[in-house]
């Protein structure tokens, strides 16, 4: 090499920059980062929408990567036996968390944690959000969240609101609704959403708070209709039902959401890596479509992006908590 000719890492670099790669394609070409398989600890059970859209991600990912991505689903209340595991990995990319906002809940519902999910672990992108909607009876009078309001503030005590378990983010958003509402309803907690749905349609209770997904055969069934949806913006899949902010209670928002972490202290490279394979999965419109099909947004955002969005779901959710008086396990 002559004095002053470029190194080859130099080189490379000039070469991806030369044929329009991402800076993350630079690094998987001169990094050799992907050793082995890595592992996607799912904290929740295999067949559902957290589980369907991790693997879904996951399979596009490791094409990019040219590496298998192994699902490893390990469910537990609050998402913590599998969020405990990853935190204690090593920190070298191979051990990635699929991070929800069951772990901003469990920051606020329980009393003691085996990590500190703000200071344990490394963010890398949001994979997707589940949009939320208040659910009623295909005959139900109320036809939009103003005749709900009108009927709950006219007799106060009177409505049921079913969801799954106390401290899930579906009880939490009715909480909130009833809180930012100023209404007086019963909430009631089931087991689980083919509970909610058979209390619903049985009319042990008025309306529902559940993700869409699992109720959108419910819809398309004609058994269930959805008021409104709880994001701040309408679920392309059903364009005709409007949110709740639109529908007249300023400032609600509320959604599930999934994202990738991995182990603090992780080479910034390995989670540049992760976040570029993922942010390229996002971006395909064939993947966009199939987690559509399951009431899913997908989308992805910068690690300081998730970040911020993990820290204020945290202070949000503690505060409904709180105002609820549910109490800390």
């Amino acid at each position: 090499m002559k004095s002053g000719d470029p190194s080859p890492l130099t080189r490379r670099s000039m070469l991806a920059a030369t044929w329009g790669l991402a800076p993350w394609r630079a690094a998987r070409a001169t990094a050799g980062f992907q050793s082995r398989a890595v592992t996607l600890v799912v904290p929740f059970g295999a067949g559902g929408i957290a589980d369907i859209t991790a693997r879904t991600v996951a399979k596009e990912m490791s094409r990019t990567l040219r590496q298998p991505i192994v699902i490893d689903n390990r469910p537990s209340a609050g998402a913590i036996v599998g969020a405990a595991a990853v935190a204690r990995a090593a920190p070298d990319g191979h051990t990635v968390l699929l991070l929800s906002n069951a772990n901003a809940v469990s920051a606020g519902l329980f009393r003691k944690l085996p990590f500190d999910v703000q200071r344990d672990f490394a963010p890398v992108t949001t994979l997707g959000f589940f949009d939320l909607a208040l659910f009623v009876v295909q005959g139900s009078q109320w036809r939009g969240i103003g005749d709900l309001l009108a009927q709950a503030r006219g007799q106060p005590g009177k409505l049921s609101v079913g969801t799954i378990a106390s401290g899930s983010t579906q009880h939490l958003a009715a909480e909130l609704f009833k809180s930012m509402a100023g209404i007086d309803v019963l909430i009631v907690p089931y087991r689980s959403t083919q509970a909610v749905i058979t209390a619903l349609r049985a009319g042990q209770v008025d309306l529902a708070f559940e993700i869409l997904g699992p109720m959108l055969p419910q819809i398309q069934g004609g058994a269930l209709r959805a008021l409104a949806v709880t994001s701040d913006q309408r679920f392309a899949g059903l364009p005709e039902v409007p949110t709740v902010q639109e529908s007249g209670l300023h400032g609600y928002t509320a959604a599930s959401w999934n994202a990738l972490a991995v182990p603090v202290r992780t080479p910034k490279s390995a989670i540049d890596l992760l976040w570029g394979a993922a942010r390229d999965a996002l971006a395909l419109p064939s993947l966009r479509g199939e987690l559509q099909a399951l009431g899913v947004r997908a989308q992805a955002c910068t690690p300081q992006q998730l970040e911020q969005l993990l820290a204020s779901e945290i202070r949000r959710w503690t505060r409904v908590i709180e105002s609820a008086g549910i109490e800390r396990q």
